[in-house]
């Protein structure tokens, strides 16, 4: 296995606040879509580097009335992988996500 790269304390403290301001920007996304502000199409629709790096379980979960059975449920049913990322998926699935939820 590689080494990590040797980082500068400012380059730590520069990735660090990165990576914390996209874990912020998903957690807020889910946030939007658990309530209900904004909707799946709209999420699958976006062109943003947040939804796209959301993983697909992830964002189903977020969903009202969708838990952790039920997402995996349907991504088998679609044929999505578990480790999919909302940039990942075809037009098909997408599509076929919006008709399973109807949403």
């Amino acid at each position: 296995m590689a080494t990590p790269p040797q980082l500068t304390p400012e380059q730590r403290t520069a990735a660090l606040a990165k990576a914390a301001e996209a874990r912020t920007a998903r957690a807020e996304l889910k946030n939007r879509l658990k309530l209900g502000s904004m909707s799946l199409a709209e999420a699958l629709a976006s062109t943003d580097s947040t939804v796209g790096k959301l993983k697909v379980v992830s964002m189903l979960e977020s969903l009202p009335g969708v838990g952790k059975v039920k997402a995996r449920k349907i991504m088998e049913e679609i044929g999505i992988a578990d480790n999919r990322r909302v940039q990942g998926l075809g037009t098909q699935q997408k599509a076929s996500l919006l008709d399973q939820l109807g949403k």
